[in-house]
């Protein structure tokens, strides 16, 4: 049976909005594995997706601190129906992105990474897939905030969906 995945990151709760949109919320429901490559910022979101999600996999990013540390790693890896993820929240600068991430997460089939914002799919020469699914809350030089779905069908990735989501209707924090 197929494995229906959420994938999000750089979610920076509460700086750049109060929660998660709506239409994120229904994905989380929805979904049979929930992905997280870090900039929670708030552990009290970590809570809600533990308590939400059937199977959560997070990560902490460069602006998380205390209990996010506490709980959770900087690199996590896991099978998903035939596959061998990785989540980590910092890749380095795009150019050389694929070459590097190879080099270091070589035992895996897909690299999931967030700090810049900005969707990313890609394959390196050896194979890895490397998806970044931008932010739903915060897309900085971006036309949209983001965030991707994918289905894990025995040892293949596919349905690899990025979604726009829709202006906030209200202001985030700190606009």
């Amino acid at each position: 049976m197929p494995t229906r995945l959420l994938i999000m990151s750089d979610t920076h709760l509460p700086q750049r909005a109060r929660d998660l949109p709506a239409e994120l919320w229904t994905a989380v429901d929805e979904a049979d594995v929930v992905v997280h490559a870090g900039d929670w910022v708030d552990a009290a979101l970590l809570d809600e997706l533990e308590h939400r999600s059937r199977r959560l996999v997070g990560v902490y990013g460069n602006n998380d601190h205390g209990v996010l540390r506490d709980r959770l790693p900087e690199v996590a890896r896991c099978e998903i129906d035939g596959l061998r993820f990785g989540v980590v929240h910092e890749t380095g600068p795009s150019t050389g992105r694929e070459r590097r991430c190879s080099e270091r997460f070589g035992d895996l089939d897909v690299l999931v990474f967030g700090h810049s914002h900005i969707p990313w799919d890609t394959t390196s020469e050896t194979g890895l897939r490397l998806l970044n699914p931008g932010s739903p809350t915060d897309r900085r030089r971006q036309p949209h905030c983001t965030y991707l779905t994918a289905v894990a069908n025995a040892g293949a990735l596919v349905e690899v969906t990025l979604h726009r989501l829709p202006p906030r209707s209200t202001p985030a924090l700190n606009d």
